[in-house]
């Protein structure tokens, strides 16, 4: 039973990053209405780039990780526009569009192995001894990792409902067109989405790197298959079921580890999310519009 209780505590920190990455997800799909199959790759650059600035450059670990962050963010955006932009503008059909990411993931993937090495990299950053909060046993660097993705959490909540951000991406995400005729720069408002969700993948790729102690070139695409259940779950283009998604995942693998094995705890997620998806298709969050 102890290690079920510890189990729930490591679930929490799974779902601190899989919300993070879920919800920049969610939130790119909810506006441009497409999937991108390269937001995996998106978080293992943002990890790299992390170990580079602060294993190479020197600098301190949190300041290379806030600018990896917004180099993401840039990153993303440079895409959009010289990449995606072009088949948008020429109305190509969705399944191109996800043809093009999948292309993309594959090229950034050879990028980050071109530069980095297909070797496994760590961070240069001390674990700290674990501290005991009620039944569960957390390092300190878990606990400010749960700590930034509830903060991430709220500042997307009052993004959505307290900005004119946010409104308009809402707006956008129930109907383009209208928003358009209302006057609302959606090109503009696509890009802005860009740089947020390059910057959650950023911050995910970070704190998923963290927690896996040591990654490589495929770590970024083995998750990608988790952040798809999860964004899946909650209801695609839906940031509050994407992050009940999360957490409802989080905990299901990391249980399922202790309970059968850490082989299958993926796996089972799976068929969690088939489950509940046969009972309710539209996910656990349905509404009108998918901001």
């Amino acid at each position: 039973m102890g290690l079920i209780i510890q189990s729930v505590g490591f679930g929490l920190v799974t779902a601190s990053v899989l919300a993070v990455a879920a919800v920049g997800l969610t939130l790119q799909f909810g506006v441009t209405n497409y999937i991108n199959f390269a937001y995996g790759t998106y978080l293992l650059l943002g990890g790299y780039l992390t170990w580079t600035l602060s294993a190479k450059a020197h600098l301190n670990f949190i300041v290379a990780a806030l600018l990896a962050c917004l180099l993401m963010g840039a990153i993303a955006v440079v895409i959009a526009r010289t990449v995606m932009q072009h088949f948008v503008s020429r109305q190509a059909p969705l399944f191109y569009l996800l043809i093009v990411t999948f292309g993309l993931s594959l090229v950034i993937s050879n990028v980050i192995e071109a530069i980095w090495g297909p070797g496994f990299q760590t961070y240069n950053i001390a674990v700290g001894s674990p501290l005991n909060l009620g039944p569960f046993s957390l390092t300190p660097n878990q606990l400010i990792i749960m700590g930034v993705a509830v903060a991430a959490m709220l500042a997307i909540h009052l993004m959505l409902t307290r900005t004119v951000l946010g409104k308009a991406m809402r707006a956008m995400s129930d109907n383009k067109d209208l928003a358009q005729v209302s006057g609302i720069n959606t090109d503009q408002i696509t890009m802005v989405t860009w740089f947020v969700t390059g910057c959650l993948a950023g911050l995910a790729g970070v704190a998923l790197t963290v927690t896996t102690v040591s990654f490589g070139p495929a770590s970024g695409s083995n998750f990608l298959f988790v952040i798809f259940a999860a964004v899946i779950l909650g209801g695609i283009g839906k940031p509050y079921g994407a992050m009940l998604g999360a957490l409802i995942l989080g905990i299901i693998t990391e249980v399922s580890a202790v309970l059968v094995s850490a082989a299958y705890k993926d796996d089972i997620a799976f068929v969690a999310l088939i489950v509940v998806l046969l009972l309710r298709p539209q996910g656990l969050i349905a509404s009108r519009g998918r901001a």
